[in-house]
């Protein structure tokens, strides 16, 4: 997957990878794509309200902001009918982000989400399960 994924240039970095090649990587000038939607687990994410769920969300995307001061560019995903291919939308850079907390980073960044789901949720990939991770004592959703 990591040779497929890197065919046209791109490097990946695994997710366990140090934060110190994250933070070298962005120090370079070079472009990082991360997906603070899914849900990794407890390790570098914050609970914060996804359509009025508590949802496990990794806070990486402000913390490494916060340490770096990159821009945050939103990205998204557009699937095009009968297997046609894709669009990909690279909106402007995010203004006042970080914020002032990373709690409000992950909230804005869930809202960011939701608004882009909201006009046609079939776009957004479900199947990674969102709400695995639960805070304690709520229940499972799956």
């Amino acid at each position: 997957m990591k040779k497929a994924r890197e065919r046209f240039g791109a490097r990946m970095m695994l997710r366990w990878n140090s934060a110190r090649e994250l933070i070298r990587t962005i120090r370079a000038g070079e472009p990082l794509k991360i997906s603070p939607d899914m849900d990794f687990g407890l390790c570098d994410s914050e609970f914060a309200p996804f359509f009025g769920v508590q949802a496990c969300t990794l806070a990486s995307v402000s913390r490494l902001a916060r340490a770096t001061g990159a821009a945050i560019v939103p990205v998204t995903a557009e699937m095009l009918p009968v297997y046609q291919g894709y669009v990909l939308h690279i909106l402007p850079a995010w203004t006042d982000f970080p914020g002032d907390t990373v709690q409000s980073d992950l909230r804005r960044m869930n809202a960011y989400f939701e608004s882009r789901i909201l006009p046609d949720p079939a776009q957004y990939y479900w199947v990674h399960k969102r709400f695995k991770t639960r805070p304690d004592g709520a229940p499972t959703i799956y």
